[in-house]
């Protein structure tokens, strides 16, 4: 019987694998499909502080000064660079917003500069198009790729002991007397004394048998992937209202985001097929992403897909050990901007789960504030 075993194999599932491995515990990750099949496999793979809710921020700190040796870490390339984000406004009211962001950002102590016009916009990335009017500039921010951060987590995992199961659907979590005894899934029971759900989509079908209530605004976003082209932008760009998103990856392809809606699909009999965006849909991403940045128009298509974002109403995750299910943890509803930071929510995930001492303070992420008061919803950050 494994000593944890870890429901999900996105980037929080596998990091946090790793960290309970590594601590000389046994553990098992079971994912339904194959590792990165939603949430890590189609994020734009963006790392950041800038943006981030205050209660957010001292776990993007924390992964961003881990990501600078997570390649060596891990022993594999996970192709990180740290150039820099650019928060981008298009219109005055636009520029009023990126003002009182970097304000507010420094505040907290953010090394983030307001870039005031577009000389100085352009002087940091000159393939932004002469029509953006300002930006935010936070120099430590960054981007590495989704799939080889996945899969460098999963491997470290597994050379220190981890047993990682793809194609192996959990359908419930077992209990006795609001205790966890293990799981059950589509090849038996699993015993185990303790479970991580990092499930994603799926954690609330999961969690709701336990009488725990993980409220979700399932969101779907589209993303476009072009052809390598020559070097031409180093940095992540966002804008004021996050609408839209955008990066150049190592190997020369521009990788681009937009396109949120509400999705109102079967999340347990979706096919890949029904998240694919329509041709109005993209067309309307090209036009919006190319007023940013021109060089899109020229750039041959390599793929385009959609994706659905495990939306919590306040935009942030949960991250706790169940006050009320012994031996449950959940690190679920990352809301589309989980993947910079799970170095370190894979550490606190694996603290959680093994009953140490917590390295961040986590009582922002409890789910009880779901149910403790009326919780506005929050715009969806698409980057990191």
């Amino acid at each position: 019987m494994p000593d944890i075993v870890i429901i999900g194999g996105g980037v929080t599932g596998v990091a946090t694998a790793m960290n309970v491995a590594r601590a000389g515990a046994s553990v098992t990750l079971l994912e339904a499909r194959q590792l990165a099949a939603m949430a890590s496999g189609w994020t734009l793979g963006g790392v950041r502080q800038s943006g981030r809710h205050p209660a957010e921020l001292p776990i993007a700190r924390a992964a961003v000064a881990l990501w600078p040796t997570l390649t060596d870490d891990l022993g594999a390339d996970v192709e990180y660079r740290q150039k820099g984000n650019l928060r981008l406004a298009r219109t005055p009211e636009e520029v009023s917003v990126i003002r009182d962001l970097v304000r507010t950002q420094h505040n907290k102590g953010l090394d983030l500069e307001f870039l005031a016009d577009n000389a100085a916009v352009r002087a940091v990335a000159p393939a932004i198009s002469p029509s953006i009017m300002a930006a935010s500039f936070c120099p430590t921010d960054g981007h590495a790729n989704p799939m080889k951060t996945v899969q460098a987590f999963a491997q470290a995992a597994r050379r220190a002991g981890a047993v990682i199961r793809e194609g192996v659907n959990v359908t419930a979590i077992e209990t006795r007397g609001a205790k966890v005894t293990g799981v059950v899934t589509s090849e038996g029971v699993i015993a185990a004394d303790r479970v991580v759900v990092a499930a994603g989509m799926h954690a609330p079908a999961l969690l709701r048998p336990l009488g725990l209530d993980l409220p979700y605004l399932p969101q779907i976003v589209t993303v476009l992937q072009t052809v390598p082209i020559a070097p031409v932008f180093e940095q992540v760009f966002g804008v004021a209202n996050a609408d839209c998103a955008g990066r150049q990856e190592t190997d020369g392809r521009l990788r681009v985001t937009t396109g949120i809606g509400p999705w109102t699909g079967d999340l347990e009999g979706w096919r890949p097929e029904q998240l694919q965006p329509t041709a109005g849909l993209v067309a309307a991403m090209i036009r919006r992403i190319a007023a940013i940045l021109p060089v899109l128009n020229d750039a041959g298509v390599a793929a385009i897909w959609g994706g659905l974002i495990d939306q919590t109403p306040d935009a942030l995750p949960v991250i706790e050990a169940s006050a009320d299910v012994e031996g449950l943890t959940i690190a679920a509803g990352f809301s589309g901007h989980g993947f910079g930071i799970a170095p370190m929510v894979g550490r606190l995930v694996a603290e959680l789960a093994l009953g140490q001492s917590i390295s961040l303070p986590l009582d922002a992420f409890r789910l009880a504030r779901f149910a403790a008061r009326a919780v506005p919803v929050a715009p969806l950050m698409l980057h990191g």
